[in-house]
């Protein structure tokens, strides 16, 4: 099977400039963990995910470093996350370093990808722009059921686990 077989096609999407607070509840009200940033062409400069959302200054759950490891830290590391713990724009608080794979990426490589990488999605591209993301709920729904998702008309984990069981 290939990406493109399992894929969300058409995912949900939010641009650089939104609002975190904007960007959050959004992935509350669509029940998804993570929503890939994109520039005005549909190319992909980053993606959200809850975890980048969790260290924020005014819920009291910033990153601190202890007195010791603040000398032996990287100062652009701490700078990245004090930014990220009090920034107000998705771009702000995004990861930036985004691995994609194209809509002919077989199901075996993207499992190595999401399993080295540590990551938990990867968005699908198509000449640089993005046409799907493929999370790793459907990629082990593929593996063990042979069968693809449902189209992009379920769009939450929930939806589309209804329709496999």
């Amino acid at each position: 099977m290939l990406a493109r077989e399992v894929m969300t096609a058409n995912p949900i999407v939010v641009p650089a400039t939104m609002p975190i607070e904007e960007c959050a509840r959004l992935l509350l009200e669509k029940r998804i963990s993570a929503v890939p940033v994109v520039d005005a062409a549909g190319g992909v400069i980053g993606i959200v995910s809850e975890g980048d959302l969790i260290r924020r200054r005014e819920a009291g759950t910033e990153r601190r470093y202890s007195w010791w490891l603040e000398l032996v830290s990287d100062p652009q590391t701490m700078a990245r996350d004090f930014v990220k713990s009090g920034g107000h724009k998705v771009s702000d608080v995004m990861t930036r370093q985004v691995v994609s794979i194209t809509e002919d990426t077989p199901l075996a490589a993207i499992a190595g990808i999401l399993e080295k990488r540590h990551i938990k999605r990867v968005p699908v591209v198509r000449e640089g722009k993005l046409v799907g993301i493929l999370s790793r709920a459907a990629l082990v729904r593929a593996l063990l059921l042979g069968r693809p998702p449902p189209a992009a008309g379920a769009s939450s984990d929930p939806d589309i686990r209804d329709h496999f069981l």
